[in-house]
């Protein structure tokens, strides 16, 4: 059950597709990334106050499943689910046609506190992300 979710909604740009007419592999992340951004914008810990908070959150791992192809101009729903975050954040994603509803793509992301000033990972998400998120919990 994720702790906290958010969606967004967009029209695939042409600029996004391969030779081929579909969206090119690489420009998943991209979508991935915009729901990930407003999911942390919606707990007030987008990047900003991420980094004034004296953490960096590097993504360590990622899987993706490329279920269905997606053509340019679909309509897609991209949601996005914190599902881990006690000593990392995990984020899941799926890819919906807009219209049908069929899932087109799954995914997931792992992230870890990292100290800017030391450098060193931190073993547990640290307290300024838990107050952020204790509303949810």
């Amino acid at each position: 059950m994720p702790i906290l979710s958010a969606e967004v909604q967009f029209v695939v740009p042409f600029q996004d597709a391969d030779p081929m007419g579909v969206v090119w592999h690489g420009n998943y992340f991209r979508y991935f990334e915009e729901a990930r951004r407003v999911l942390m914008d919606k707990m007030d810990y987008g990047y900003r106050q991420m980094q004034a908070s004296g953490y960096l959150w590097p993504i360590i791992d990622t899987r993706v499943k490329y279920v269905r192809s997606v053509p340019f101009g679909t309509e897609i729903r991209v949601t996005a689910d914190l599902t881990e975050w006690e000593n990392r954040l995990r984020v899941d994603y799926r890819i919906y046609d807009a219209q049908t509803g069929q899932c087109l793509n799954k995914a997931h992301t792992l992230q870890v506190a990292v100290e800017e000033k030391t450098g060193e990972m931190c073993f547990m998400s640290p307290d300024v992300f838990r107050k952020k998120l204790e509303p949810y919990l």
